[in-house]
């Protein structure tokens, strides 16, 4: 669908977006669009397309596009991601007098670009590029180029406008016209706002106010369109919206749960479209190194790219990925605004984007040759909470359009429509099709549950507590517990304490947010996301009404890992194979028997429940184990792969996912952090507390790390709780039993009466000493 409209007709927009509406359209004269009718075609222009790009036909509304510029007359086109707009500029600048200034946001878009330009010519000197990335000795080849008339385009920077010299030189310039490329940068209420885009008409005027001005975008709501006209002063502008609909991409929400199964679900899916190309987009920069880490780990060729890298490695490892030396990129928003790679398969979103616009221009770089583009994004209450967090400190107009944004991208992940209906609605376009057959929703339509009882418990909680509290305290009071805090305020006492007992976290955590985006509830961000009634909250709470929610995301663990956190937990999850697992430790004991030690010195029950979930048959793989390190499994390994591989034929497992995703070291990690402070003899107590960790908790993570080959220096702290006769009883003991279980050791050792604490402490210095 192609469609050319005014934007100064409020009836022109049908659109289900708050953002939208709340911003009224243009009314003057000059920010009104104008209805275009695309002349018949003389030939030439299909003549210059074949020229100058080999194409023999336009693509959508490319031609009228096109005329309407060449005729000297203002434009604004809203074209997605992959509708050819770079050509809406690139063929009138070939075919005009003098040189086209096309404004673009980032240095590696320009050089992009420009390479893109002059692979099409046979002359470099055709485009150009003018920014704070070029020698004094660059600049002066540009501007020699553009003084003898040679250059048909040149990509600068807002702020390369901003410098007085820059100004003068391109006044004295033939101007053809004004691109504004990304020109969603312009409104605050688009997804990636700049400041500096302000200035351009300003700056435009200065340099020749006569040209023709063309603005382009891939993503705009209608309010985001009235705003990007108004600010640049478009006079009496055509206007091209094409269909925001990619018929091509499949969208699909995944529920992120933990971090270790989200990697592995990432890990497994790349490895199933091996040799195409993707991009993974996270929030942080610390993520897109983890995660690239963790991709090559296992054989994939990927690299991080965030803005805190130096310039020249950022264009280096675009380059990487453009050239296909790497299959993926992990990429924060810094990458891939107007990167033209036609064949990128995929895009996964670690995290929630901040907007709807967001997404769709991210997405919009899968498939943008119309071939296969999956777009898959990982959905976690947690990013979202960490979203509305970032907002608190900004200022208060900024933070109502912050949660609104926030708030549309929720009720997108959300929502169990298609999802195809609800990107094109919030565009104000409309999509007929029942069913688009490209979403997760309409592959597979989620089930909806009836929940108007658990809404009038979750709203009479709130109002129980004088609407003064977030959800995280809550769902405390819902499911009953008597924290601390809950204590102090006396809220035990309630007569609604525990009444939503009868589910968990994620079910109440769920139906919080479908209340909020059906506006039952409101939240607070300046009060730190406190939870208070809305009128319509209030009807329903005095007389409730049906409340049907889907079935979406209420398996999430309401605590995923937090990606700045550390590694995450390691605890095996209760889905063992109860009949391997005591197979792996009755073996466990033939073994321990003929090497005379204790079976835990062979391997943890931790390391033999990961054995009975992972199903490793090669010793690559059981190095993969929880406290399982290559001299471990080389020394000890070879029976209990044997043993699996057997048992896994025998009784048709199908393994989890025919590979184990393989760790990587991480320097920030605890394991580190504990080796050093015991180097450094500091008290346990007080390691414990840096991490905060409870102390029968560091000593578990202790003895991972020794099981798994390192020996930790402890006798300092071994010292002060024990004597040395009654270290060589433990040890002795150690020596000759058949059981890990300390509870059994303390009972056998009654008499001299030891702790958990200390009998741990000393099954560690067993294992770095005698199992190493």
């Amino acid at each position: 669908m192609t469609t050319t409209k005014k934007t100064g007709s409020a009836a022109s927009v049908r659109t289900t977006s708050k953002t939208a509406k709340s911003l009224p359209a243009a009314k003057n004269p000059s920010e009104t669009g104008k209805k275009i009718q695309a002349k018949p075609s003389n030939g030439h222009l299909r003549t210059a397309l074949q020229e100058y790009f080999g194409f023999s036909q336009f693509k959508g509304n490319q031609e009228a596009i096109i005329e309407n510029l060449l005729a000297g007359k203002d434009t604004f086109v809203i074209k997605p991601t992959g509708g050819g707009k770079s050509l809406c500029y690139q063929l009138p600048a070939l075919l005009s007098e003098g040189v086209a200034i096309i404004v673009s946001p980032l240095i590696a878009l320009m050089k992009n670009q420009v390479d893109l330009v002059r692979g099409y010519s046979s002359k470099d000197d055709v485009a150009h590029f003018l920014n704070s990335s070029l020698s004094k000795a660059q600049q002066k080849v540009v501007m020699s180029d553009l003084t003898e008339g040679k250059t048909k385009m040149l990509y600068v920077a807002p702020e390369t406008l901003t410098k007085q010299e820059n100004l003068d030189f391109f006044a004295e310039l033939p101007i053809s016209f004004f691109a504004v490329d990304e020109a969603h940068c312009i409104s605050e209420w688009g997804h990636d706002f700049r400041p500096e885009y302000r200035r351009l008409r300003e700056m435009m005027d200065r340099i020749n106010e006569k040209v023709p001005v063309i603005a382009l975008t891939a993503t705009a709501t209608p309010k985001v369109q009235s705003d990007i006209i108004k600010n640049l002063g478009l006079r009496n502008p055509a206007v091209f919206v094409s269909s925001f609909n990619r018929p091509n991409l499949y969208y699909e929400i995944q529920p992120k749960i933990k971090k270790e199964q989200t990697i592995k679900s990432i890990v497994k899916f790349i490895t199933q479209n091996k040799g195409k190309s993707g991009i993974i987009y996270t929030l942080n920069r610390k993520t897109t190194e983890e995660l690239a880490d963790m991709l090559v780990a296992n054989s994939i060729k990927a690299v991080a790219y965030h803005a805190g890298l130096d310039a020249k490695l950022r264009a280096d490892r675009q380059d990487q990925f453009l050239n296909e030396e790497v299959q993926v990129i992990v990429a924060t928003i810094a990458f891939g605004m107007g990167i033209d790679k036609p064949d990128i398969r995929y895009v996964i979103h670690y995290n929630i984007p901040k907007s709807i616009e967001n997404y769709y221009q991210e997405t919009g770089r899968a498939g943008r040759d119309g071939m296969e583009g999956k777009c898959i994004l990982y959905y976690s209450h947690a990013d979202v909470a960490k979203l509305e967090h970032f907002m608190r400190d900004k200022p208060l107009s900024e933070r109502e359009v912050g949660a609104q944004l926030i708030n549309e991208t929720v009720a997108y992940a959300e929502a169990g429509v298609c999802r195809r209906r609800v990107l094109m609605s919030y565009f104000g376009e409309a999509y007929e099709e029942e069913n688009c057959g490209q979403c997760d929703n309409c592959l597979h339509p989620k089930e909806k549950v009836e929940a108007k009882d658990g809404a009038h418990k979750v709203l009479q909680v709130i109002k129980a507590l004088d609407e003064r509290f977030a959800a995280d305290y809550v769902f405390h009071i819902l499911l009953g517990r008597a924290t601390p805090q809950v204590v102090m305020y006396r809220h035990e006492q309630l007569p609604v304490f525990g009444i939503g007992n009868d589910q968990e976290t994620p079910y109440w955590n769920s139906l919080i947010r479908q209340l909020l985006l059906e506006g039952f509830l409101s939240k607070d961000i300046e009060e730190y996301g406190v939870l208070k009634l809305t009128r319509k909250g209030e009807q329903f709470l005095k007389k409730p009404t049906t409340f049907p929610i889907i079935l979406n995301n209420l398996f999430e663990d309401a605590n995923a890992d937090d990606d700045e956190g550390s590694e995450g937990t390691s605890g095996s999850p209760a889905v063992a194979d109860e009949k391997l697992f005591n197979m792996l430790k009755e073996i466990r004991l033939v073994e321990a028997k003929k090497k005379s030690l204790p079976p835990f010195v062979i391997f943890l029950e931790t390391s033999l429940q990961d054995m009975a979930i992972m199903f490793p048959t090669t010793l690559e793989e059981l190095e993969k184990i929880q406290g399982v390190s290559k001299g471990k499994a080389l020394r000890y390994g070879k029976p209990f792969i044997q043993l699996i591989a057997q048992y896994v034929e025998e009784n048709g497992i199908e393994r989890p996912d025919d590979f184990i995703v393989k760790s990587v070291v991480n320097k920030n990690n605890n394991k580190v952090y504990i080796i050093q402070q015991t180097d450094k003899r500091i008290a346990l107590e007080t390691i414990a507390k840096n991490k905060d960790l409870r102390l029968d908790a560091l000593l578990e993570e202790m003895e991972t790390i020794a099981a798994s080959g390192t020996k930790l220096k402890l006798d300092y702290a071994i010292d002060e709780m024990l004597d040395e006769d009654e270290q060589d009883e433990i040890i002795d003991y150690f020596k000759g039993c058949e059981t890990s279980s300390l509870q059994v050791a303390q009972e056998e050792l009654a008499d001299s009466n030891y702790t958990w604490e200390q009998l741990k402490l000393m099954r560690i210095k067993f294992l770095c000493e005698y199992g190493n």
